[in-house]
């Protein structure tokens, strides 16, 4: 496609910062790739930029607060330096900005562009900055981001990459916003998938991490929402454990994978994943906690002897795999019973790593609406501290197991601690650091010999 930077008098330039998961790092990248190709120019300097995209994250309120802490910085930069700059909010918090949870902060931004409007992007954006839009942009302005393929790849190491497979989350957790801001499941076209990762591969890129909300329900029966299947009768399905096999035997690309949910995790994959050497040995499989009570409230529909069921099915088919969890401490209703629960189950599974947090009400959610946030907040933070303490213990205890063994491990980068060392992830998503060794390039798959490690990194020795 032509560039149509000779439509613009002047060039517009646009800088976008990106909060959150993956699935943000994904769309920034693809939303670049869509204003590059639309005339506009990507800037570092925030200065220089005519439009600022923040992508936001709205998970926890400890993010919202950031980001709306940083949205005050920029209208003082605006107010001092830039003062035609426009501010744009994207990702998760749009939504909820949309259905007016934070109106008193709506003077510290001018546009705001939820998920599912990305495909109009181009029209909303060319309407402010007041551009002409000329009948040969309309096929960029009839693409949809998240259903076609993002060959460019603007941001990262050009070793790395994430692949979107689906949008959304059906399951309804109580606790979660991920429903309100990202709407109901609907999964890409797995030849759409396939071509992506076909072109990443071809460009040079070593590893794709498929990503959704929660990739074990990813469903394709020919588009649409999940929910609309049971109306269409002789169709052929196309199930996650499908999908990985599909792009693991079509492609010598290093693969993972994130979110999965353990209600909708299939035997299947676990089949794949021994049976496929290029599928990464690590499972993110979130918890949120140990009491058969707490998990019914949050709606996480298994209960604890359902998922230590599936942790014994991932070490009977794959002894070695790392496991790591989400959990959520002094949620609604939590008893000390249930909080040693949670630990209880933590001792069992030794998990290598996790994401640890309080619970804070997101308004909108169902445990917003339906529970009372009743654990003191002293008493959240002191089970917390316990939760990181026994996770760090976990966590240097699976360190101690890779020492001596021989790791491959995917070269990302050189450290910034020390410019002798290179650093790369092994097959269990364990960061491992190695002297540089001459010949030896970012994007090589090297054989590592592992001499120690803290409880979060492996140092080794090329060989």
């Amino acid at each position: 496609m032509n560039n149509i930077n000779n439509v613009f008098f002047k060039k517009n330039y646009f800088y976008i910062e990106t909060y959150g998961c993956q699935m943000n790092i994904y769309e920034s990248d693809a939303i670049a790739s869509l204003l590059l190709k639309s005339g506009l120019c990507l800037t570092k300097d925030i200065y220089k930029c005519d439009i600022f995209f923040i992508n936001t994250c709205s998970i926890r309120e400890k993010a919202e607060i950031k980001i709306f802490n940083r949205l005050k910085y920029l209208n003082l930069i605006r107010k001092n330096k830039n003062p035609n700059m426009i501010i744009c909010i994207l990702g998760c918090m749009s939504e909820r900005i949309k259905n007016n949870f934070f109106l008193k902060e709506k003077k510290l931004f001018d546009i705001v562009i939820s998920p599912k409007d990305y495909k109009s992007i181009i029209n909303i954006i060319f309407s402010k900055l007041d551009i002409n839009i000329r009948n040969f942009t309309n096929i960029i302005l009839e693409q949809d981001i998240q259903n076609n393929i993002n060959s460019d790849r603007i941001f990262g190491n050009n070793i790395t990459s994430f692949v979107s497979i689906m949008q959304g989350c059906d399951n309804m957790c109580t606790f979660c916003v991920v429903p309100f801001t990202r709407g109901r499941e609907i999964s890409r076209s797995p030849k759409i998938i396939l071509e992506e990762c076909k072109i990443l591969y071809n460009k040079g890129f070593k590893e794709i991490t498929l990503l959704g909300q929660n990739v074990d329900s990813y469903f394709w029966y020919g588009g649409g929402l999940k929910k609309n299947y049971k109306n269409i009768k002789k169709v052929k399905t196309v199930d996650f454990s499908n999908l990985i096999e599909l792009i693991a035997k079509s492609i010598p690309i290093r693969i993972r994978f994130t979110t999965s949910n353990p209600h909708d995790f299939s035997e299947k994959i676990l089949k794949i994943m021994k049976k496929y050497k290029n599928i990464c040995n690590h499972i993110h499989l979130p918890v949120q906690s140990g009491s058969n009570k707490i998990l019914k409230k949050m709606n996480r529909k298994y209960s604890r002897e359902e998922y230590i069921y599936l942790i014994n099915k991932i070490r009977q088919y794959i002894p070695d795999c790392s496991i790591s969890h989400d959990i959520i401490s002094g949620f609604c209703g939590e008893t000390e019973e249930d909080h040693i629960d949670t630990l209880n189950l933590m001792n069992y599974v030794k998990y290598n790593y996790g994401y640890m947090f309080y619970y804070s009400p997101r308004q909108g959610t169902i445990a917003s609406k339906k529970y009372k946030d009743d654990v003191n907040k002293k008493i959240k933070k002191r089970r917390l501290q316990e939760i990181i303490f026994l996770q760090k213990k976990h966590s240097f205890f699976r360190i101690k197991q890779q020492i001596g063994t021989i790791q491959e491990v995917l070269i990302e980068g050189i450290s910034k601690k020390n410019n002798e060392y290179f650093y790369g992830r092994n097959s269990k998503n364990t960061m491992v650091y190695f002297k540089k060794v001459k010949n030896i390039v970012y994007g090589d798959l090297v054989k590592v010999l592992i001499k120690y490690g803290n409880y979060s990194n492996l140092i080794g020795k090329i060989i």
